[in-house]
């Protein structure tokens, strides 16, 4: 079985400004800002969904396919793509864009500023979910407005079943646009506050929304998350975890353990505790694609977390 994974690769450039961004800007003088801080700790980072969901998916021991655009400037990233063994046959390079960047500049009260450049993420709309490679699965994950659209809909039409997951492309869809989507759709996955915004632009209530797929996962950070699936809520713990370095990409790694778990054809109870240990991992490293871990090891701290095995 082999999962394709539509979405975003970017790398993220992250800074830590040593003091608050409140004192440094003026209220009263917001509507003529101008700011300069000084960011002595600076990392770049790989990422974007679909180069995260598919390195922990990779980590589970599956093979995931990712279809993305990228620019000129992909190089590194695709050599740390061959590092781990991770297909870019469905990854398509333009020479006019850069790939996508994100700027992060986070001060020691965590606010966070964020310049985004979407480069060649803007035209994921060129690529097309491909009919002879065997694939069993997909995930929809944020990405070019235009290219989730297409996505979606050559998914459905092909059959393969699929995990919508707006994430943080959500503002931009309309109400009438994201029940297009969640139509098309098998899975369902949003964290509490895409799950408040998808409340307020569908007017659907979460059963409602559930009642459209098959599964609709919430998750909700350090309390879990909870599957609504056939007219039942089903309560996930969080994992517990050792040290809290950066949650940056857990939402990635929630959704590779859900793909795992589909994969796999665990049932839910399973799955979503999967997908809370990935978090947890996750979460225990800095940046989005530094931890690691081999099946067994996973499957030893599975045990150690909810008392049983898979």
């Amino acid at each position: 079985m082999s999962a394709l994974i539509c979405g975003s690769m970017a790398y993220d450039t992250i800074m830590v400004f040593h003091d608050k961004f409140k004192n440094h800007i003026l209220p009263e003088k917001v509507h003529m800002l101008s700011v300069s801080f000084l960011v002595p700790t600076m990392r770049r980072e790989f990422g974007g969904c679909a180069g995260n969901i598919a390195y922990n998916l990779k980590l589970l021991g599956e093979e995931p396919q990712i279809m993305a655009t990228v620019g000129h400037d992909f190089e590194p990233y695709a050599r740390w793509l061959d590092c781990y063994k991770i297909s870019r046959k469905y990854i398509r390079t333009l020479d006019h864009q850069f790939t996508g960047q994100a700027y992060i500049t986070t001060d020691e009260d965590d606010n966070q500023i964020t310049a985004f450049h979407p480069g060649a993420m803007s035209f994921s709309h060129e690529n097309s979910v491909p009919t002879d490679a065997k694939i069993s699965i997909g995930i929809v994950s944020p990405d070019g407005k235009e290219g989730m659209q297409q996505h979606a809909k050559q998914f459905a039409d092909l059959k393969i079943p699929f995990i919508f997951d707006p994430g943080q492309g959500m503002p931009m869809f309309d109400g009438a646009e994201l029940l297009a989507l969640i139509e098309q759709a098998t899975w369902l996955t949003l964290n509490d506050y895409e799950a408040e915004l998808m409340q307020e632009r569908t007017g659907l209530d979460l059963s409602q929304l559930a009642q459209k797929v098959e599964a609709l996962i919430v998750t909700r950070g350090g309390d879990g998350s909870t599957i609504y699936t056939q007219g039942k809520e089903i309560n996930i713990p969080a994992a517990s975890v050792t040290n809290l370095a950066d949650p940056t990409g857990c939402g990635d790694a929630h959704r590779a353990g859900l793909l795992y778990g589909l994969m796999n054809k665990l049932d839910w109870e399973v799955t979503g505790r999967i997908a809370s240990l990935m978090g947890a991992i996750k979460i225990e490293s800095q940046g989005t694609q530094n931890h690691t871990f081999t099946l067994n090891s996973f499957k030893e701290r599975y045990q150690a977390a909810f008392g049983s095995t898979f």
